[in-house]
């Protein structure tokens, strides 16, 4: 058990979390929130024992190993297989014991080492890791590659991959999502759900909390609670208690109504009946929770568009790729204002080149490309984060962008982001990832797109600035294409689902819950061997069944064969013993003047019975080893 008594801990002299008392029991998966900056990480270095209460007590099992994902990989010569298993730190100690005992010939602790070695289940260990990294998205030929090989986003999978496989008993995550796909997203969540280690997730997807954690410990007013349930239970009650205030009353009616005006514009599409139902029911539940929401330092909207011409963007006929392979061929599609579309789709499967592709980022390979003469590009992609100047603040990068409109208005425009005070003048070369994203997001919906295409906008951002995101996408007037693992923001904000899959990008009929059964669906597929290879299979089996049957027939024949041979050898061995102990006395001279005439006549008569035993015993021995040897011998 873990247990915390009246802790209090702080970064740098600023007190986080003040006199918390909380007990967390083996096997709880607890997920923690709270604002940025409020103590989580620091609550996950406490644990792991790299951060010192500055008063209380923390206790939690000496014996338990303790796992977090690193923030940073160093690029390493080192196969990704062969990285992930040595966050094993016991299993890698055992083989090294292992190799050194063999080396010496030291028997007593080979078996030592072989039995520990079984007992954590090291023959496993790499089926286990290749499991992890199949399910994080790698192929069997990134096990052999070097980690250096792979990108920033891909080693932050290795990290991950590295911490779920080394058989922790306390498992610390912090945004493990993040850089992950909604496939990734799909298995994790199955795999942290089923684990039976003690776990403690950070994380700003709110469907993955509720799939994934029993308990809430929210971080707040440098106070620390702990609740039960999942994260939506957590905000309902948070919810009713802000809700008693008039101001937070009047704010969630604001957010309501854009809800309600969500749900007519959404049942007024008949064709979409199953969605509509699938995306109702969570508008209701976001009803109940929006009051959440109104201390939320993040208030913004998409400006309207200069011109919102019909069609935004046509494409007929289109493929993409890259130098070395298409990834995308045949795709049609119109862009219109209000189109919201969803993109879903495996790892490697083109969402991001088709986002591309729209935007213009990589050359369209055949077909037509019609643009509207006012089209303007909204463009939002992880990589744009390294286009931000690190040397100036974010109210700099929004002046450059417009000159000459007055300082106030783009401060109360930047502050809308939570980029207040200082924080608007501050060079953005030490912000987090998060509030890069804001910025950068900022930036661009400053611009008036028209057609907004996002890949993976929500990626560092927290539940506020989720949030904040996803009214300000409903209300947006354009055309909206998007990728995100985030399913609370694909559910609320996509009207159209299209899956891409198998170089096509075609429309998807179903809500995100059959999503979820056609990847399983096709890891099914996976798994299952292919006709042929199956036939093989099947045939190498019967062949081993029968070999195994001739076996078992040869041995039911020789079996008895060898079973009398070796009666025969121990009865001729007794035979002979006597018949010996007999014709010593008869060479003994005095033999026969101390034994009468009878007695010296029955044991030549016992005599001569061993020997005639000995002959037929000997003859049936031959017999029988004849026998033996023209039978076939057994392999």
């Amino acid at each position: 058990m873990i247990a915390l008594r009246q802790v209090t801990f702080a970064r740098a002299g600023r007190p986080l979390v003040i006199d918390a008392s909380v007990q967390l029991h083996p096997g709880w998966k607890v997920g923690v929130v709270g604002a940025n900056g409020c103590g989580k990480s620091s609550l996950f270095a406490l644990l792991a024992n790299e951060l010192h209460a500055e008063s209380g007590d923390v206790e939690i099992p000496a014996s338990w190993h303790i796992a977090r994902v690193t923030q940073e990989t160093p690029a390493l010569p080192d196969a990704a297989l062969e990285f992930v298993l040595d966050g094993d730190l016991e299993l890698r100690r055992v083989e090294r014991e292992l190799a050194a005992a063999e080396a010496r010939g030291d028997g007593e602790a080979i078996g030592h080492l072989h039995a520990r070695y079984g007992e954590i289940d090291g023959y496993s260990a790499k089926a286990r890791a290749a499991e992890v990294l199949h399910g994080l998205g790698f192929k069997d030929a990134d096990f052999t590659r070097p980690v250096a090989d792979f990108s920033g986003g891909w080693r932050v999978r290795l990290n991950l991959a590295r911490a779920l496989s080394c058989r922790a008993d306390l498992l610390l995550l912090d945004e493990p999502t993040n850089h992950l796909d909604l496939d990734a997203v799909f298995w994790l969540e199955s795999w942290l759900k089923n684990t039976p280690a003690t776990l403690l997730l950070i994380s700003h997807d709110r469907d993955f909390l509720d799939a994934v954690v029993g308990q809430i410990i929210s971080i707040d007013l440098q106070r620390l609670s702990l609740t039960s349930g999942g994260y939506s239970d957590y905000e309902r009650a948070r919810a009713a208690r802000l809700a008693n205030q008039q101001s937070a009353f009047e704010a969630q009616q604001r957010e309501i109504a854009h809800l309600n005006s969500f749900i007519e514009r959404f049942h007024a599409k008949a064709t979409k009946a199953r969605q509509a139902q699938s995306r109702i029911k969570t508008l209701e539940r976001m009803e109940m929770v929006a009051a959440a929401h109104v201390d939320s330092p993040f208030h913004f909207s998409f400006r309207q568009p200069n011109a919102l011409p019909d069609p935004l963007l046509t494409i007929e006929k289109a493929s993409a790729g890259y130098v070395d392979r298409r990834i995308l061929d045949n795709v049609s599609m119109v862009l219109r204002p209000g189109c919201r579309i969803g993109l879903l789709g495996r790892n490697g499967a083109g969402k991001s080149t088709l986002i591309k592709l729209l935007a213009g980022a990589i050359e369209q390979q055949g077909g037509e490309r019609k643009e509207a003469k006012a089209l303007n590009i909204g463009y939002f992609a992880q990589h744009q984060l390294e286009q931000l100047r690190p040397d100036e603040s974010p109210l700099q990068h929004l002046a450059r962008l417009e000159p000459t409109t007055p300082e106030q208005e783009l401060r109360d425009y930047i502050g809308g982001f939570d980029f207040r005070g200082d924080m608007a003048t501050r060079a953005i070369e030490p912000f987090s990832g998060g509030e890069k994203s804001r910025l950068a997001l900022a930036l661009l919906i400053r611009t008036k797109p028209n057609l907004l295409l996002l890949d993976e906008p929500t990626n560092h951002l927290d539940l506020e600035m989720r949030e904040a995101l996803t009214f300000a996408m409903q209300d947006y007037e354009g055309g909206m294409v998007f990728v995100s693992h985030d399913r609370h923001l694909l559910r609320t904000c996509a009207d159209e689902l299209l899956l891409v899959a198998d170089g096509k990008a075609e429309p998807f009929d179903g809500d995100l819950d059959d999503y979820a059964a056609w990847l399983a669906a096709q890891r099914t597929a996976e798994k299952a061997p292919e006709p042929e290879v199956a036939a093989e299979k099947s045939e190498r089996l019967q062949q081993r069944a029968d070999a195994k049957a001739n076996r078992q027939a040869l041995l039911a024949q020789r079996r008895p064969l060898v079973k009398e041979i070796e009666q025969l050898e121990r009865q001729l061995a007794k035979w002979n013993e006597a018949k010996a102990a007999l014709d010593a006395q008869f060479a003994d001279p005095d033999f026969y003047a101390a034994v009468d005439r009878v007695k010296s006549e029955e044991m030549h008569r016992q005599a001569g019975e061993l020997g005639e035993q000995i002959d037929a015993a000997e003859l049936r021995w031959l017999e029988v080893h004849e026998m033996l040897e023209s039978l076939p011998t057994v392999d």
